[in-house]
């Protein structure tokens, strides 16, 4: 997907927009057939990536931490992301994210939302979920009670006094509990979990938002063998369903779970491809894997 597409794109959206303030359609009033109208905020997935990282520049004091980094993601894909210390990895989820402001370069989700147009609390709320390293959960709180906070409703004062979950969204609970193996752990205080669990749980808060894309920074690092393969088989299961970028150095873990792997080094894409091919590129080796 080209720069220029996804600004016919952006220009094609506006358009609408336009015409519909106006009461009109594309094609001048009459009925758009099988034109696809956007809501505002709504991922247009019409060029096939999610996710698109063209041409993206940040410095800190002189040094390059990202420098000229190219990255495109899939709808549902699952996709794993390794280099060395310093290659830039938590500094691109920080751009994707908003902490960060890249010097130049373009950011999109989907092939019409600039991401570097909006705040970092507007890009959680277009459905991109960040985990960090440290599982950050309410330890005072139950599981339940975890789960039923991070849910995506308003968080006002006075809707919150009022606020009773419905069927559909116990269900919700229900599900999302199954899927990060805590479903009899429901009551327990959160601080009294494993790290793992912790880890498990915090995913459960942003899969509560519902996000297309999740971003998770080393997840299986403090884990156990055991929870190591449970959190694998997570991720497999939420695979097509959401887009994942997972940041990790285990190998194993990323064996387990990639398609497609990409290197960063120095700020850059320094190679892709399945795990095989990277491990045999002999720039990674001399960077990164080591002989």
């Amino acid at each position: 997907m080209t720069p220029d597409l996804m600004e016919a794109g952006a220009q094609r959206f506006e358009k609408i927009q336009v015409a519909r303030l106006q009461g009109q359609t594309e094609s001048g009033g009459r009925s758009a057939g099988y034109g696809r109208v956007l809501t505002p905020g709504q991922v247009d997935l019409t060029h096939g990536r999610i996710l698109y990282l063209e041409d993206v520049h940040v410095s800190f004091d002189g040094f390059k931490a990202i420098n000229g980094l190219n990255l495109d993601i899939a709808p549902g894909e699952l996709r794993c992301i390794i280099g060395p210390n310093g290659a830039g990895k938590t500094t691109m989820m920080d751009i994707i994210t908003g902490k960060t402001r890249p010097d130049s370069g373009q950011v999109f989700f989907g092939s019409t939302i600039d991401l570097l147009r909006h705040r970092e609390a507007e890009i959680a709320t277009l459905g991109i979920g960040r985990k960090f390293q440290k599982p950050t959960v309410f330890e005072h709180l139950s599981v339940f009670e975890n789960l039923e906070l991070a849910l995506a409703t308003h968080k006002g004062v006075w809707p919150s006094m009022r606020f009773a979950l419905t069927g559909e969204q116990k269900d919700r609970v229900a599900d999302v509990l199954v899927i990060i193996h805590l479903a009899d752990a429901v009551a327990r205080q959160a601080g009294t979990l494993s790290h793992g669990q912790k880890q498990w749980l915090e995913i459960g808060m942003l899969l509560m938002q519902e996000p297309k894309l999740l971003l998770l920074d080393e997840p299986v690092a403090g884990m156990t063998d055991v929870e190591t393969v449970r959190t694998a088989e997570l991720f497999l299961s939420l695979k097509g369903k959401h887009s994942l970028m997972v940041v990790e150095h285990d190998m194993s873990f990323i064996r387990a779970i990639s398609e497609k792997v990409t290197v960063l080094c120095d700020g850059a894409v320094l190679a892709e491809g399945t795990l095989d091919q990277v491990q045999a590129d002999e720039r990674v080796i001399e960077v990164y894997l080591g002989r």
